[in-house]
């Protein structure tokens, strides 16, 4: 029961961490550009979980073997997608529909579940995926928010989330989860890192200047270590306390926290019709995940068995 509730706790963690990061990322890549931005992120990440290995003293060699660098490199890819999309949209975007929209990812994996893993949806996902795409037209399609292609990289971004959700469930059971997170954390890092030396300017982003302001070392800092390391790790392990619903319910506040943390931080107010949206989408979300009850099919068999005892009572 502790390592339940610890589990739980632990999740609500990572949900807040990554509200809150929305803000943080926005304004970081006002001086530091998004490719640049991932880059030393998720390397940051990766060495910081490549120490914490060796400190383990763990096998290294032995760990990564060729199957799971393959599923690394799949699984990374995906993420690395979906940060970059993400990152760029929150260019021109606000944090709080950058954080809706992106939630939307939760209701996605169950549809790609369907489509690639032959997973039949339940009818929690359908009317979750249903009220989650009214909350997203509310959210931006009425009122003063207008759907601009910002939010069109946000939303593709979240399909390369539920992406990295489908890969990593594939591949998880199969692999050691601290050395497949730091093959996928590595990828995002260098494809990054190759995407920002082609298309941005390294000379200015990597420069001192740049580098040394509060509202990018800051940022830089909190979402390597603790946004991407330890986030991806605590959802892993905890994962083992706790039912996928319960994580997916606890994570589904993340949008949330983005929106509360943008009110306080930059004082974004959301019109009517937006907040009407962001309800439906964090019910859509909620709904989406709720497991079935079975205590009809429970009782019928409960029923069934009684009547086997009762008949070799006779």
């Amino acid at each position: 029961m502790k390592k339940s509730l610890y589990a739980d706790i632990s999740l609500l963690l990572v949900a807040l961490i990554w509200g809150v990061s929305f803000v943080m990322v926005q304004n970081a890549i006002s001086h530091l550009e998004p490719f640049s931005f991932n880059a030393l992120r998720f390397l940051t990440a990766a060495i910081f979980l490549i120490l914490w290995q060796l400190f383990k003293n763990q096998h290294i060699k032995s760990l990564y073997t060729k199957d799971l660098l393959l599923a690394g490199i799949k699984i990374g890819f995906w993420l690395f997608l979906g940060y970059a999309l993400q990152t760029i949209g929150l260019l021109y975007t606000s944090p709080a529909k950058a954080g809706f929209i992106t939630g939307l990812s939760i209701v996605i994996v169950p549809i790609l579940s369907l489509i690639l893993m032959k997973h039949m949806p339940s009818i929690n996902t359908v009317i979750g995926v249903i009220a989650a795409t009214a909350g997203l037209y509310m959210m931006t399609m009425l009122g003063e928010s207008s759907f601009t292609n910002s939010d069109m990289l946000i939303l593709i971004a979240s399909f390369s989330f539920a992406m990295h959700v489908v890969t990593t469930g594939a591949f998880a059971k199969n692999h050691p989860a601290l050395p497949l997170t730091i093959v996928q954390l590595s990828v995002v890092a260098l494809l990054s890192l190759v995407c920002a030396l082609i298309v941005e300017k390294p000379a200015h982003n990597f420069s001192s200047a740049v580098l040394f302001r509060p509202e990018v070392w800051l940022a830089l800092l909190i979402t390597s270590i603790f946004a991407t390391a330890a986030a991806f790790l605590v959802q892993t392990y905890s994962q083992k306390f706790t039912s996928s619903a319960r994580v997916a319910l606890i994570l589904a506040t993340e949008p949330v926290f983005a929106a509360i943390t943008s009110y306080l931080w930059i004082h974004e107010i959301l019109s009517p019709y937006a907040v009407t949206g962001c309800i439906l989408i964090f019910l859509g979300i909620i709904l989406s995940e709720l497991p079935i009850k079975k205590k009809n099919v429970e009782t019928a068999v409960l029923a069934g068995n009684e009547q086997k005892r009762n008949g070799k009572n006779i």
